[in-house]
């Protein structure tokens, strides 16, 4: 059975709630959906989420590379060989990760379908409920503290609170948070590599000093200072989680040696999809490294994909899957949902996605 056609679709959809980190303020998603079609009709679906200040991946530019370079080796080519197909795309392309993850992902969707297999039981695994932290955007100690609560409402147990804005702050933005959702909760930071390693050193130290429970801190430092990195892990109690420090197999060994992290975010659209992501799940559980699957501002068909991984290859901490969750309407219909502070895998064959909505239109 062979691959007919491959369609690309370029969405935007409003936030329900604008995202701030350290890095970006965002209000919508701004994606690239990669369909594959098979000579039965059926479609598999992927995704290569724009975010320029992370991965530098732009819409035109993934679209460039999958209709340009992916394509030509795509068509024509057995959708049944799967191992063979996604090892083609790796390496059709230096860097390109996010058109490459959306390819890679397609393809396991459209393998998946073709079995009549949701993807969690084509990567090995049969759970359909996996539990997901949700992310407080960056703003002052009151509005976090609100956002904390109206969480906590919703049944988030988990919260993850992005910092890095303003480090003489951050303390305070913390303890107002603790204030605000009281001791079961579970807190985590991401300064999304807003602090200079002394900055890091003397934060996190004060909130370890103020009791207030945190459970780790992510990517506190430029991604390319691993030297930092290191030196703020050998220096706080806190567990360190690298996430824009590792991109692929390369990053994570050198973050192994150096002794720079004692976690690591794995995302698809970093990584260049499953079977990569699979291998540095494996590459840091052997390794002691703790993990996390993480996500970008995707729509149910990312999520989809990262969310199927977790359920079948497992993590060491709960992952950060709440990406399509701050969607105020999706494009995309099927797929995941949300009931409270998990991601519910559909019970249908792939990712369960049945369309994209028709005023958005494919190009090509």
């Amino acid at each position: 059975m062979t691959i007919t056609a491959v369609r690309t679709h370029r969405l935007s959809a409003p936030l329900h709630t604008p995202f701030v980190t350290a890095l970006r303020r965002t209000t919508t998603t701004d994606t690239l959906i990669v369909e594959l079609v098979d000579d039965d009709g059926r479609s598999g679906f992927g995704e290569a989420p724009q975010v320029w200040q992370v991965t530098g991946a732009s819409l035109a530019g993934a679209e460039a590379c999958v209709r340009e370079i992916l394509t030509p080796g795509l068509i024509g080519r057995d959708a049944d060989d799967l191992v063979a197909r996604c090892a083609e795309v790796r390496r059709a392309v230096a860097g390109n990760e996010a058109a490459k993850a959306a390819v890679d992902t397609a393809l396991h969707d459209l393998a998946a379908r073709r079995l009549g297999v949701p993807l969690v039981r084509l990567l090995g695994g049969t759970a359909r409920r996996v539990p997901t932290d949700v992310t407080l955007a960056a703003g002052d100690a009151t509005d976090l503290a609100a956002a904390a609560r109206q969480r906590r409402g919703e049944g988030f147990s988990v919260l993850k609170l992005k910092v890095g804005t303003d480090a003489a702050g951050d303390l305070e933005r913390v303890r107002a948070v603790r204030a605000a959702v009281g001791p079961e909760v579970r807190i985590r930071l991401d300064a999304n590599q807003g602090w200079t390693p002394r900055e890091a050193v003397r934060v996190i130290r004060g909130i370890e000093d103020a009791g207030l429970g945190v459970e780790l801190v992510e990517q506190p430092v430029s991604r390319w200072d691993l030297d930092g990195l290191a030196w703020v892990s050998d220096r706080v109690g806190l567990p360190v989680l690298a996430d824009e420090s590792v991109f692929g197999v390369r990053d994570l060994v050198e973050v192994i040696r150096r002794r720079a992290a004692d976690m690591v975010n794995v995302k698809l659209a970093k990584c260049g999809g499953l079977h990569a992501a699979r291998t540095l799940l494996d590459l840091a559980a052997e390794h002691g490294i703790g993990t996390v699957v993480g996500s970008m501002m995707e729509s149910q068909v990312g999520l989809g994909a990262a969310a199927s991984l977790v359920a079948a290859h497992g993590t060491s901490a709960v992952s950060d899957l709440d990406a399509a969750w701050w969607l105020a309407w999706s494009p995309v219909r099927g797929g995941i949902r949300y009931v409270g502070a998990t991601v519910v895998l559909p019970d249908a064959p792939g990712l369960g996605i049945t369309s994209i909505e028709a005023k958005i239109q494919p190009d090509g």
